[in-house]
């Protein structure tokens, strides 16, 4: 089996590096602290490396997940030892495969965004690999990330809609969350229970969205009864435009996206 490498072990590449860890992946990283790395010298399918060079040069998916702002650097160090056969897997926002391919021409390159909820393996991310991937190579890419969650190949037409709606909407969900438990404050409840109880009731519908593929709409029915308490609540959602807000929040971060 191939083995993977992991340059920048933040938090999304250590949720990755966790996530390949516990399903038996041998691992080889590297990292700008020296500190964030100790945690990892228990591991015995993870390898830990000092230059990054080294890390390309004995994987073939290499996983770069430092900042942005370093992304052009990580990359010109690289570039030497970057052979034909090895992938990119890219998880920065504002790369696209356009700009990525200029830092590395003729170079298999995966974009990937990944949302934080990887963090507890119950992430969602997009994929979108250049042509030069294989098949294999791409259903490999797509193997990595389903070990912290979800994954799905999408189009790079639809990239900036995945990244808006998926990446950002954990803290749209944390908004959501928050506000729902003040108001169950307002009226009573302590809050730390109130984050618990809302939290797994969040957890909870999503859940029923994804098992019993049933319309979200249809869902929403089957929890609001006639002249009922959940109607009122409705009432109140749509008339302060919550669906109306959602959608423009969305479209707000994919112009954001497109502008980076």
């Amino acid at each position: 089996m191939d083995k993977i490498g992991i340059i920048g072990i933040g938090n999304m590449g250590g949720a990755i590096a966790h996530g390949l860890i516990k399903n038996g992946r041998e691992l080889i990283i590297s990292n700008k602290s020296p500190e964030k790395l100790s945690e990892y010298e228990k591991f015995k399918n993870v390898e830990i490396k000092k230059d990054n060079r080294d890390v390309v040069k004995d994987s073939k998916y290499i996983i770069l997940a430092v900042k942005p702002k370093v992304y052009a650097d990580v990359i010109d160090e690289v570039r030497e030892v970057f052979s034909e056969d090895k992938i990119l897997i890219s998880i920065a926002a504002g790369f696209t495969l356009e700009k990525l391919e200029k830092l590395l021409p003729s170079r298999k390159i995966a974009m990937v965004m990944p949302n934080t909820p990887a963090m507890v393996y119950e992430g969602m991310s997009g994929i979108c690999p250049n042509e030069l991937l294989s098949e294999d190579e791409r259903d490999e890419v797509k193997n990595i990330f389903n070990l912290i969650g979800r994954a799905a190949i999408i189009s790079e037409d639809s990239f900036n809609a995945f990244s808006a709606a998926c990446g950002s909407l954990p803290a749209y969900v944390y908004m959501f969350i928050e506000a729902a438990a003040d108001g169950a404050v307002l009226n009573g409840l302590n809050r730390r229970d109130a984050y618990e109880f809302i939290a797994q009731s969040v957890m909870g519908s999503a859940k029923m969205v994804l098992e019993t593929e049933k319309h979200p709409g249809e869902l929403k029915d089957m929890v609001t009864s006639p002249g009922g308490t959940t109607i009122e609540g409705l009432k109140v959602l749509e008339e302060r435009a919550f669906r109306g807000g959602i959608i423009e929040a969305i479209n707000a971060a994919v112009e954001k996206s497109k502008n980076m």
